[in-house]
């Protein structure tokens, strides 16, 4: 079975992205889909939306949609508990006092975890259990909400330095040295964690990159909104995720009598102009007069965001082989929004760190690509095209 269907919502802080998620969510449920709605505020702004109060457990909110909210807090501590258990043996031989439920209380930086967890189970392969057709999670602002979703990639690529497979084949041959020794061996639980915490991030890192997963960018039409889209189109392709649609909140009716409104309408209705330009369609939702509350108004609004049942794919990056004609390979790399003036690329053994705006990321080379020295690379239409010569010394003769 296929993955299923997640629609990230985020956005600057304040443009309203709990409504916008709520609402979509409202829409699809309308439309006939099985939804589930994910909070990850502390503070319950789905159940301000939607006018009742959301807790950690599913709950219905309308028919076919559930929501709860993701207790982060409970979720360190269930976490924790579950690795000292299955640490025992090495911390009691290291003379370890326990650790009891009542007297932990949440580290900073769980949240991206619990989140990310979260979003793995719901949006994992459909069971019995988790029948839904789409998950909708209001996301933190855009920034939080890219470094949260960068970090399953992350945290496995550190493992590999610090842990590298080659050195856990050897593994298998700890159990015996212990029973020799007569006393368990740390590092046999070192590694079994290490691989445990390498499966649940490549499943993790899955269903960030499914292309069942897309963003719905939510902002409000002003000075600053088509720089924020930029900004996000940009981290979102460097890290392979699809930007389903650019939701502007709160606009503002045109046809207004009073002077003071009017302009400030036709100043949103310059900026939506700009929004249009740089993103192609851009989905309006109304301002109703005051915060949206309850299932009835959040209707209003759901009208605006359709379910279109399937999210919107990123070009692939792709590689070109121009060995005939140039002799070289060429490796195409999506990047909308980019700025020649703030990229940057750097070649590392089997990795190149592209760098573009305040994003960074380090992609592993193709296989082909390996074997080459990088030659040139050049950015037009919003895709960096990096050349790549073959290496006389790796590239096999005769090719």
């Amino acid at each position: 079975m296929s993955a299923v269907r997640t629609i990230l919502v985020t956005g600057p802080g304040g443009a309203g992205r709990s409504t916008v998620a709520a609402a979509t969510a409202l829409a699809a449920a309308r439309a006939g889909a099985r939804v589930l709605l994910l909070g990850t505020d502390r503070g319950d702004t789905l159940g301000a939306a939607l006018g009742i109060s959301v807790g950690p457990g599913p709950q219905e909110a309308a028919p076919g949609l559930l929501v709860a909210r993701i207790d982060s807090a409970a979720d360190f501590r269930t976490e924790l508990l579950a690795l000292q258990e299955r640490a025992a043996t090495a911390l009691d031989l290291l003379g370890a006092s326990s650790l009891n439920a009542d007297e932990l209380t949440e580290l900073p930086g769980s949240e991206p975890l619990a989140l990310l967890r979260a979003l793995r189970t719901a949006a994992g392969v459909p069971t019995a259990t988790t029948a839904y057709d789409l998950v909708v999670v209001d996301m933190p602002p855009t920034h939080t909400a890219l470094s949260t979703l960068a970090l399953p990639g992350q945290l496995r690529r550190y493992l590999r330095r610090l842990l590298p497979p080659e050195r856990q084949a050897a593994r298998s041959l700890r159990p015996m040295l212990a029973q020799l020794a007569g006393v368990p061996m740390p590092a046999q639980w070192l590694y079994g964690t290490t691989a445990r915490w390498e499966a649940e991030l490549a499943a993790t890192q899955a269903v960030v990159e499914s292309p069942a997963l897309s963003v719905r960018l939510v902002v409000e039409p002003g000075p600053a909104a088509a720089d924020a889209v930029r900004t996000a189109r940009l981290g979102l392709a460097l890290h392979g995720i699809a930007l389903e649609s650019v939701v502007a909140n709160r606009v503002l009716p045109t046809a207004s009598q009073d002077p003071w409104l009017a302009g400030l309408s036709g100043r949103q209705q310059t900026h939506l102009k700009e929004l249009r330009e740089g993103s192609g369609t851009v989905r309006e939702v109304p301002h109703l007069g005051h915060e949206p509350r309850g299932v009835e108004e959040l209707g209003l609004l759901a009208r605006e965001l359709p379910y279109g049942g399937g999210g919107v794919g990123l070009p692939e990056r792709t590689v070109e082989d121009r060995l005939a004609e140039d002799g070289v390979l060429v490796w195409h790399l999506p990047l909308p929004g980019a700025v020649k003036s703030e990229l940057g690329l750097v070649r590392r053994g089997d990795e190149l760190v592209l760098t573009a705006g305040e994003f960074r990321r380090i992609l592993p080379l193709p296989s082909a690509l390996r074997r080459c020295t990088v030659s040139g690379a050049a950015l037009n239409d919003g895709v960096l095209r990096v050349r790549f010569a073959p290496d006389p010394g790796l590239w096999p003769q005769g090719c």
